[in-house]
């Protein structure tokens, strides 16, 4: 099993949103699995491992899960903020190529290299305050470059993840023409 939430289909008629469409909602549901009892359970801050699993139904295998370092957690395992960035980076990727899809634009390779930034309080709370996409994608030359790039603004607006955050997701995108050695960057 893996993070990946298994999608439960459910129609629910929430009314009329004024242009003659029926809202659906999805559901989706995953298990987290604390892996870190050292034996003494939680007796003192560092007599415990952070690390856990996150599964769903009918996953390939669970994700390995810790916190931070900087919070005692295991560096080679994926932490909460780690994912968060990942999830942004794979809506905007799968709204793109949808559109792209959609629009006669054929992608013929896509790499996101996204960055988050979270502010840690005095408190020891925190909040992330901004996630950059990097997404560069390279596109066949008889694709339209301009159009490509554009789409990039339009997945933005679409992204389930990125329109239920309450911080900025920025976009840096690059379009290469497959022929191109260098990527383009069309601002």
């Amino acid at each position: 099993m893996g993070l990946k939430a298994q999608l439960i289909r459910s129609e629910t008629n929430l009314g009329d949103t004024g242009v003659g469409t029926v809202v659906k909602t999805h559901h989706y549901e995953t298990t987290l699995r604390w892996t870190g009892n050292s034996g003494s359970g939680t007796s003192s801050y560092k007599s415990y491992s952070r690390n856990h699993e996150h599964a769903a139904p009918g996953k390939s295998g669970p994700i390995p899960g810790s916190s931070d370092p900087h919070f005692r957690g295991d560096a080679t395992r994926y932490n909460p903020e780690e994912l968060l960035v990942a999830s942004l980076s794979s809506c905007h990727m799968l709204w793109y190529l949808h559109l792209c899809a959609e629009a006669g634009i054929i992608v013929t390779a896509y790499e996101d290299c996204a960055s988050g930034e979270m502010r840690e309080n005095p408190d020891g709370s925190g909040e992330f305050t901004s996630v950059t996409l990097r997404p560069h994608a390279t596109v066949t030359p008889e694709s339209d470059s301009n159009k490509a790039h554009h789409l990039h603004h339009e997945a933005a607006k679409l992204c389930f993840i990125a329109r239920s955050v309450r911080f900025p997701v920025l976009h840096e995108p690059a379009i290469t023409l497959s022929s191109d050695v260098h990527p383009t960057r069309i601002e």
